[in-house]
Order: structure tokens, then sequence, then C-alpha cells
């Protein structure tokens, strides 16, 4: 199941110009994994899930995997960010850039660290490696350490932006060995006429797809974890400060 739409971040361009005045490099990727992140973890915590052995298996973080574009745009790898939720756009802007210029120094791990290796198995015994290192990370539940491969190496979204291609939509598929509820794409960011307050205004906006897996997730979720990403572009000063969870004791007191 998929999903197409476009999202008004004039708000979050505007930040973005100001910010980098200021010397500090964000992107439009940067807020959107910290949005959603924020409303899979805080309005949506049911579809943080994956399904094994027909049982479904809840998340305790909504890490995000978010996808990079290295190699001035010819390769690609991708990097979970931890606790997502609890995270400022410019920290994990911060953490995406460490984790960028490991792959340039060639080391890297996760996922997409293990492709290589895993792309020099002869084809006839790709498969059956391929399904035992799935049974392991998820029937298991245990790392693969000489692959570089964590327990839950996808995360619990993964987010990717075709916009740096030049391209507005797209749809990526689920993949089997990821786990994930849901795939987010990015397309490019385009100025379109829209109205507001009764006057037609040109505004940014972001085009965006999503993939679900209906085992998972249904319409009405859907719905839900679309209006918690859309309200909290419009707030780009909240998404670039940190977000620690509550400590119960203090309500308390």
């Amino acid at each position: 199941m998929a999903g197409y739409f476009d999202i008004d971040v004039n708000d979050v361009v505007e930040y973005i110009a100001r910010k980098r005045a200021e010397g500090v490099r964000l992107t439009i990727t940067h807020f959107t994994a910290a949005a959603v992140s924020r409303a899979l973890y805080e309005d949506i915590p049911d579809i943080n899930c994956y399904v094994k052995r027909g049982k479904i298996v809840y998340r305790e973080d909504a890490n995000v995997c978010v996808s990079i574009s290295v190699e001035g745009g010819k390769g690609m790898s991708a990097y979970v960010i931890p606790k997502t939720q609890e995270l400022s756009a410019t920290q994990i802007s911060k953490l995406i850039r460490e984790k960028a210029a490991e792959k340039r120094a060639g080391k890297e791990s996760g996922g997409f660290g293990a492709k290589d290796t895993i792309g020099r198995i002869p084809w006839p015994l790709r498969r059956p490696v391929f399904r035992l290192i799935k049974w392991i990370l998820f029937e298991l539940g245990l790392p693969i350490p000489f692959l570089k491969l964590p327990k839950d190496p996808f995360g619990s979204t993964m987010l990717t932006n075709i916009g740096v291609f030049g391209l507005e939509y797209g749809s990526v598929a689920l993949f089997p060995i990821g786990k994930l509820p849901f795939v987010i794409t990015m397309g490019a960011l385009k100025q379109k006429p829209t109205v507001r307050d009764g006057e037609i205004v040109i505004r940014w906006f972001l085009p965006v797809s999503g993939t679900f897996d209906h085992r998972i997730v249904d319409g009405a979720q859907i719905g839900v974890l679309a209006n918690g990403v859309l309200k909290r572009l419009k707030d780009p000063v909240a998404l670039d400060t940190p977000n620690p969870p509550q400590d119960p004791a203090a309500d308390e007191s």
C-alpha cells in the first residue's frame, strides 16, 4: 500500500536559510527525520513494530534509517539514528555527517555495511545465506559481528531522499530483511502556488510518498502518522530542539 502528498515546508526552508547564514548545515531531510520519529513514537507507537512468526514485536525507540548519498551522488549508504525521537535536527545532521565520513574512510557498518561482503557470495549460495542472516537477526534477535550487522539493522523506518537526484515523486518498495512497517520517500523541493488567507501565494512544498506493510498499518493509522508529521513540520524551532523523554517522577512532584 502506498500514498503520495505534498507538504508545505515553507517555514522549515526559511529556518534552514537562517541557520545556514549562521554557519549551521541543515537540510530538509534532518527535519523530516525528526518529525517522522516523533510522530511515530508519540502519536502512533502501535505501528513501531515488525512481524515475527506471525506475532507483533514492538520496538522501544523510533530509530530512523536515513539514506545517505556519497561519492558525489554515485553511491548510497544508510545510517540508523539511535533514539531519533529525542534528537534535534542539528543533532541528526551531525550524526549523519559523521556517518558519511565513516563511509568515505571505509569504516561503514550497519545494514548497508554488509552489502559488499554479501555481494561477493556466489549467486547460487546467496539466497540461503540471505535467509540465514534474516533468521539470525530477527528470529533469534542476535547481531552478526563479522558482518558488522546489529540485531535490528534498519531501525523502525527508512527515510530516503530521491530529491537529491532531481526526482519529484517516487515510491520505494519494502524489502523483506528490513522488517519495516513503512518507508518514506522525499522528492525534490518545489515552489508552488497555494491559497492562504484568501490570497494566492508561492510557498515551498516537499513531495512525500509512503509505502506501508498492510499487515501492520491501516488507513486510519497512516492518517494519524501523516497528520503528526504535518503538524511538526510547521514548527521548525521545536524540531531543532532536543526532545528528551519526560521523567514520570517529575510530573508527580
